[in-house]
């Protein structure tokens, strides 16, 4: 299962499948594609069954974090801290990349861009804030309603999707933007493609841009 641990995952919100769930089986973190003796990593969601329901409001904002193989108990539980560039998670960021946070109301059909970090994105190290729109709609359809993080890797063709079941309470006629996500390399879609990352490889980044947070965080999606 080395090749499989050796990735990334989202650990908050809480997604289906992940770490801490009836269903975590330790493939979370593999990219859509891959496939093994127990588990077949298929699109949207891995092809997990739905999962814990995380509450979340318009107007909220949301700390991101991701999870590594590497991590303790303890590091899971509390954001690590960077201690020293030697004494590092091995977390596989892959050179970092393209990182879309995206709101799904239809069950994994269609997908609302909300928030976008690029190059350095994910590390374990940091918390990755996005923001729930001001105007966002209630969504509250038991199965139907999604947060969802992707990631296009820089230094291979790789494409993550991890999805966290919410309980949405947002606002009256409320309305999401019409912007999409970026789904690629897997059958169906563009293959071979990358984003631009870090040049850190699997080290620590310097974790989200400032400008990046403020534009997540106004809503400007």
């Amino acid at each position: 299962m080395a090749s499989a641990t050796a990735h990334m995952g989202m650990l908050y919100p809480t997604p289906r499948g992940g770490y801490g769930t009836k269903q975590y089986n330790g493939r979370i973190h593999a990219f859509i594609g891959y496939k093994d003796s127990a588990w077949n990593m298929r699109f949207p969601c891995g092809g997990y069954a739905p999962g814990p329901v995380t509450n979340m409001k318009a107007g909220q904002r949301v700390n991101v974090r991701f999870f590594a193989p590497g991590m303790k108990d303890k590091d899971i539980k509390t954001q690590p801290k960077l201690t020293s560039p030697d004494r590092q998670f091995s977390q596989a960021r892959h050179g970092g990349g393209l990182c879309e946070f995206s709101l799904s109301t239809d069950g994994g059909k269609t997908y609302h861009l909300i928030g976008r970090y690029t190059k350095t994105c994910p590390d374990v190290y940091y918390e990755w804030p996005v923001k729930i729109p001001d105007n966002a709609p209630s969504c509250t359809e038991k199965n139907s309603c999604l947060f969802v993080w992707s990631w296009t890797a820089n230094i291979l063709p790789q494409y993550y999707h991890n999805c966290a079941d919410i309980h949405l309470t947002g606002v009256k006629g409320g309305k999401l933007s019409n912007k999409s996500i970026q789904i690629v390399d897997f059958p169906g879609h563009r293959q071979g493609v990358t984003a631009p990352g870090d040049g850190i490889k699997d080290k620590a980044s310097t974790g989200p841009n400032p400008k990046e947070v403020a534009k997540n965080l106004n809503g400007t999606f």
